[in-house]
């Protein structure tokens, strides 16, 4: 049935909510048996880039000339770097430096989520070097102390690294402590469950498989509602002064 011109996505000057029944699809150059869906990106006002691959069994992504951060969201796919063959299964991960060649291919059909942004480098810091791991193999700790409110860091926290992803997961009626504003701009792709997201001054049921971007100090919240845990994964640009990247 035609939805009639209504879906609970929605952009403002400050964030997105991007729910499925908007999604548009598109091939990325260099894209083979896959294709793209973006989410968040230099043209909404976002700082980085981020989108869900699709691959069909065999695909391949596309090169990048920034570093590159990949989440398995579903299916298995095969990283080829260093000479080395690493597979990656749900869950798995991989962060890619900007500069490093890699290979990238589906062993069957995957949903990918990738993050890219070009490196902001310190003078007196070497760039970080590659991660390739599973989230499953990342211990957790509590936010503020609510042990229903369980984070695990997917990167290391080195000043190295100019942006960190992390799973966020909320018991059923887990919420965040206060309503946070503040200079870093997030991308964020609800994994499992749902809840309520306030986003500045709105308020929006989220579910599985939406995605929200959120600008730099647009207030923000969460409340995890229903009778199974509320999971994402949540991406901030991190370790860099604010002034950094500015034109002169």
């Amino acid at each position: 049935m035609h939805n009639l011109g209504q879906t609970r996505s929605s952009q403002q000057h400050n964030h997105l909510l991007l729910t499925p029944d908007a999604f548009v699809r598109a091939p990325l150059p260099g894209m083979k048996s896959c294709t793209a869906i973006v989410h968040a990106g230099p043209a909404l006002g976002a700082r980085f880039t981020q989108y869900t691959a699709e691959f069909e069994a065999g695909g391949e992504l596309a090169d990048t000339l920034v570093q590159r951060f990949l989440f398995v969201m579903e299916g298995a796919v095969r990283l080829e770097v260093e000479g080395k063959r690493n597979d990656l299964s749900a869950r798995g991960y991989a962060y890619l430096p900007q500069g490093l060649a890699h290979h990238v291919s589906a062993s069957k059909a995957s949903r990918v989520a990738v993050i890219e942004k070009p490196y902001q480098a310190l003078a007196s810091i070497d760039p970080p070097r590659a991660v390739i791991s599973n989230e499953d193999a990342i211990p957790s700790h509590a936010l503020d102390n609510d042990s229903d409110l369980q984070v695990k860091c997917l990167l290391p926290e080195a000043m190295s690294f100019d942006f960190a992803v992390n799973t966020m997961v909320y018991q059923p009626g887990a919420a965040l402590s206060m309503v946070e504003i503040h200079v870093m701009e997030h991308g964020l792709m609800m994994l499992e469950g749902g809840g309520i997201y306030r986003l500045g001054d709105s308020w929006y049921p989220v579910k599985a498989g939406d995605f929200i971007w959120m600008g730099p100090w647009c207030p923000q919240w969460f409340g995890a509602l229903g009778k199974v845990p509320a999971k994402y994964l949540i991406y901030k640009d991190w370790n860099r002064h604010p002034v950094a990247g500015c034109e002169p």
